[in-house]
């Protein structure tokens, strides 16, 4: 298993939002800046809550068919199990891998409470969630890739191994952030070192801010500061 970050650094990556997440990976520059996000497939469901950090907990799902064994919902046992297997905080993350996502709903309500007694903070599938305003009121957050009424067939395929949602490869264990911008990997090597360039970032941000509010503002000013900026983006 992968090493886990200490309770107070989580806590520090869940006060920020995603985006400045982002901007500080990228400052670190330990990827590329087309990888390590969920482009497209999933939407933020809940876009009051507060960001979510967790450690992912993957597994495939299909329901557009019955299951070979077993009833179609939530009686794993097998797989309940393997959750608490996992560092928490915990997320769900489920790849839907019918020909057409999406046509059940596999996490709704009775998901979200089993989640939060295992101490999951949310779910992101490319398939449909549904419950919505009760998930809602647990603080249980969901991203999707639609909603359904219904289960239809809904049911596991398997659990543990490695899944890819909107061009991100997830493996079980992998640190995500997830707010109402989107979901993306926080690198493991850098992890501790995100919450302290991000606070540098928005000193840096607040400053071209207030320069851009100030009677001193000018183009020949903003040329230079902004020279700082393209150095960043290099």
């Amino acid at each position: 298993m992968k090493t886990t970050l200490s309770g107070s650094d989580v806590d520090r990556l869940r006060a920020l939002d995603g985006c400045t997440v982002s901007n500080a990976i990228e400052r670190l520059r330990v990827r590329l800046r087309n990888e390590g996000f969920i482009s497209g497939a999933v939407r933020c469901r809940f876009k009051n809550l507060p960001p979510m950090v967790g450690y992912a907990v993957t597994g495939r799902i299909r329901s557009s068919v019955p299951p070979l064994h077993g009833r179609c919902y939530y009686d794993r046992m097998d797989f309940w199990r393997f959750v608490v297997t996992v560092p928490a905080p915990r997320i769900l993350v489920l790849q839907d891998v019918d020909p057409h996502p999406g046509l059940g709903a596999f996490v709704g309500e009775i998901h979200a409470s089993i989640g939060l007694a295992l101490e999951c903070v949310g779910c992101v599938t490319n398939g449909a969630v549904r419950d919505l305003p009760a998930v809602r009121a647990l603080g249980f957050q969901l991203f999707s890739g639609s909603l359904s009424v219904s289960h239809s067939y809904a049911h596991l395929v398997e659990f543990g191994e490695p899944v890819e949602i909107g061009g991100l490869k997830i493996a079980s264990g992998d640190l995500l952030h997830g707010d109402l911008h989107g979901v993306q990997a926080i690198p493991p090597e850098v992890a501790a070192e995100i919450p302290g360039q991000a606070e540098r970032i928005l000193r840096e941000e607040e400053a071209l801010k207030e320069f851009c509010r100030s009677p001193r503002f000018s183009l020949d000013g903003l040329e230079e500061r902004l020279k700082g900026v393209a150095t960043d983006c290099l």
